[in-house]
């Protein structure tokens, strides 16, 4: 353990943060020191804050100085716990009361059509990221947090899912490479977290690994079985595993592609045109459909290139994928539109409805629509065409009432 140690960020550029440095002395007391532009207003919280914190893990004699840029109270203890474990060795975690909304389990087929990727080690992204309305917000903890951040980047992340109001979104998290990311989930997993993102998958092992700590870690274990996983393939063996992989474990709810990682893996470069990425995106598709679980798309990583976006987006739900990754808020509109059901689709699936109500009401046991019977799995996917053209406002709820 270290007797002294610094974490956090601070600097010109820096918001919502704050730097913490901790030393553990033999005697003399506790001595904290606040600097902060926001001192007269909350230099009283904060000091009490931290007072806690070290009265919960019995620290008398300390120098602990904080260097504020508007933290709030749960990132503000983020770093100083983290601080802490640098310097004594505890498995005791200090935590702020959870917000109710954040306790909530998610469904298996959720929409995730856009997911905002926000990096795990600076806090200033995500306190609002949930007002853009992506269908999930994935906290990185891989490789937008540099090597020496990833430790204390956990701790923020778990607080965030705690603490952060994501107005309704998905709470997914990135975590790290196996084995890295095993460590990842002991602190995430009993926190709120609906989805767990794992990066580099080639493997179903991985999967069973990801599953096995899952289990240990969450006590509760009917929450434990409803922690999703995403497995990116980035490589040309994930993508030749790419079945295997979906099909490793029933909380693998989707299959998502990277293709900057992929490109590199084959020695190409990725092009707008897309033709090196034609055959693992379909690849990818075709796996994920068979084991029955979503599709997921790459990132679009020009964030000025609307039209690029646009174009990228319709190609990848014209291949069958059901969403994609984005760097920037206002990529969120343009890939919902993307994604949202065209007019044909939703007449079809207005009247396959409407035949399956009316056979409802009939009491009858098949759906027919003239003289073709329809499937349940064909009933099913125009339902969630329905939901998604209500979700996208393209469709009154109360559609039936009008017909």
């Amino acid at each position: 353990m270290q007797s002294q140690c610094t974490i956090g960020n601070f600097g010109d550029d820096v918001r919502s943060d704050c730097r913490v440095t901790l030393e553990i002395r033999d005697n003399g007391g506790r001595e904290i020191v606040i600097e902060s532009k926001v001192k007269a207003l909350f230099g009283k919280s904060i000091q009490k804050l931290t007072e806690d914190i070290l009265d919960f893990y019995k620290i008398e004699n300390a120098y602990l100085k904080i260097d504020d840029a508007g933290a709030l109270d749960y990132v503000i203890s983020a770093r100083i716990e983290a601080a802490i474990k640098k310097c004594i060795d505890t498995k005791e975690e200090f935590l702020l009361d959870a917000l109710p909304q954040n306790t909530n389990l998610t469904r298996r087929d959720q929409f995730r059509r856009a997911r905002l990727y926000l990096p795990g080690n600076t806090p200033k992204l995500a306190i609002n990221a949930g007002i853009h309305q992506p269908d999930g917000i994935i906290l990185d903890l891989e490789d937008s947090v540099a090597p020496p951040k990833k430790y204390e980047a956990r701790f923020v992340v778990r607080n965030s899912l705690r603490n952060v109001d994501f107005y309704g979104a998905e709470r997914m998290v990135r975590i790290n490479q196996l084995p890295m990311g095993l460590e990842d989930i002991e602190l995430i997993v009993p926190h709120g977290v609906n989805l767990i993102l794992l990066p580099k998958c080639e493997e179903a092992s991985q999967i069973h690994d990801v599953v096995a700590k899952i289990h240990d870690v969450q006590k509760d274990k009917e929450k434990a079985s409803n922690i999703w996983i995403m497995p990116i393939i980035e490589s040309a063996k994930g993508v030749m595993n790419a079945y295997q992989i979906a099909s490793a474990s029933p909380q693998v709810v989707a299959l998502a592609i990277g293709l900057e990682d992929y490109t590199a893996d084959l020695g190409t470069q990725r092009t707008e045109e897309g033709k090196e990425t034609y055959f693992a995106r379909c690849m990818l598709v075709n796996a994920a459909r068979a084991a029955g679980i979503q599709a997921i798309d790459s990132v679009y990583s020009d964030i000025d290139n609307m039209d690029g976006l646009n174009h990228f987006a319709t190609e990848g739900k014209s291949l069958g994928f059901e969403g994609m990754g984005c760097i920037h808020p206002r990529q969120i509109p343009v890939i919902n539109a993307a994604y949202a059901p065209e007019e044909k689709e939703i007449a079809k699936a207005k009247r396959i409805v409407k035949a399956f109500h009316e056979a409802e009401e009939k009491g009858l046991g098949v759906v027919a629509l003239g003289s073709k019977m329809i499937d349940p799995p064909v009933v099913k996917r125009a339902q969630k065409t329905i939901t998604l053209a209500i979700k996208s406002g393209l469709l009154a709820e109360d559609w039936r009432d009008h017909e």
